[in-house]
């Protein structure tokens, strides 16, 4: 199967919610611009998203093997989507298109393999943004499971202990860069033993852990969970690690949303994203975790609107300074971002 659910327009457009608590102020901490063949999602696709009833103040870009350098030097090609992001964080900081300040904090990759030679490539992207650069995803999530294997990423089984992949790493830390990191649910131990011997080096889980769903972990969901929690508590317990709290709309969770009539409603998503939702919340506190929309691969199960509603719904069981952590205040601390640092709970969180 595709590692992407296809989004279909007319589906979304089945079924529509208004925007709840319009007023509480969100950092989308994990999205992607691309241009590939048959999905298009640039700027003004962006735009239309975030600008649909939520009031979305930044945005933080993560790589997604977009734009790379046609020529030039194997390991620097990588720096043409950082070059691709800061111009779409430039056309949005004009002010032209609004105040949302899209791609405000930009990730992108390198190959962290290559050990201390991966310097050069982390210095040529925060020339290429200055400031707007945070950090690096290099994707490490790997399963012989054919469901879910993807080629493209080139990976082996635990590049998260190889030598040089570690040497690579340990450069982030000492360069102020954070570590995106995208595992399946089997690889969270040896995440949590690379976030131990690393503590100088911020890492930061994307989409809950990615608990799998298809392949031979369907019908598994109890087995699975049990599996997750348990990673998942031994990540909480490195204080250098934080967690995205979205992602649940992939394929590779297997909800199954994109197989009903119309759309799930943010009813439905609430509840079947809220155990793990709340389970990372209680293990690492809202200090730690930010919600994200992972678009638009998550737009192939639901709408930017109905899915960040979910996520106010899942939210309403916390206190307001701790909605303000989950939809603003951890990233914006997590990627420094300019933007999100003025603000107070009273101003950005609903009563």
């Amino acid at each position: 199967m595709s590692h992407y659910l296809p989004v279909r327009p007319d589906w979304l457009a089945s079924y529509t919610e208004t925007a709840i608590d319009p007023d509480v102020a969100i950092v989308d901490s994990h999205h992607h611009v691309w241009d590939i063949p048959e999905w298009r999602y640039m700027f003004e696709d962006v735009l239309a998203d975030m600008r649909a009833g939520h009031r979305v103040i930044a945005s933080v870009f993560v790589q997604c093997y977009s734009m790379y350098r046609k020529d030039g030097p194997k390991e620097l090609r990588c720096i043409g989507e950082t070059e691709f992001a800061n111009g779409v964080a430039a056309m949005s900081a004009s002010g032209v298109y609004g105040d949302t300040r899209i791609c405000d904090g930009i990730v992108g990759m390198a190959n962290l393999t290559a050990g201390a030679e991966v310097e050069r490539v982390l210095e040529a992207h925060v020339r290429a943004a200055g400031e707007r650069f945070k950090g690096i995803r290099q994707i490490t999530a790997y399963d012989d499971e054919p469901a879910i294997h993807n080629k493209k990423w080139g990976l082996a089984a635990g590049i998260a202990g190889d030598a040089g992949f570690r040497a690579g790493y340990r450069r982030l830390g000492r360069m102020g860069l954070s570590f995106d990191a995208y595992v399946f649910h089997t690889q969270l131990g040896e995440l949590a033993g690379l976030a131990r011997a690393e503590p100088e080096t911020t890492l930061v889980l994307n989409h809950v852990g990615a608990p799998v769903g298809i392949g031979r972990f369907a019908g598994q969901r109890e087995a699975v969970a049990k599996a997750w929690r348990a990673g998942i508590a031994e990540l909480a317990a490195c204080p250098n690690v934080f967690v995205k709290l979205g992602g649940m709309g992939m394929a590779t969770v297997g909800f199954d949303f994109h197989q009903q009539a119309q759309p799930p409603s943010s009813d439905m998503l609430s509840a079947a994203w809220a155990p793990y939702m709340d389970y990372c919340i209680e293990k690492f506190g809202p200090g730690r975790c930010m919600f994200e929309s992972n678009f638009p691969v998550d737009k192939g199960s639901c709408s930017y609107v109905v899915l960040w509603n979910a996520f106010k719904k899942i939210a309403r069981r916390y206190t307001a300074a701790e909605q303000f952590q989950l939809f603003a205040g951890t990233a914006g601390a997590v990627y420094r971002l300019p933007s999100v640092a003025a603000l107070s709970t009273t101003r950005v969180v609903a009563t």
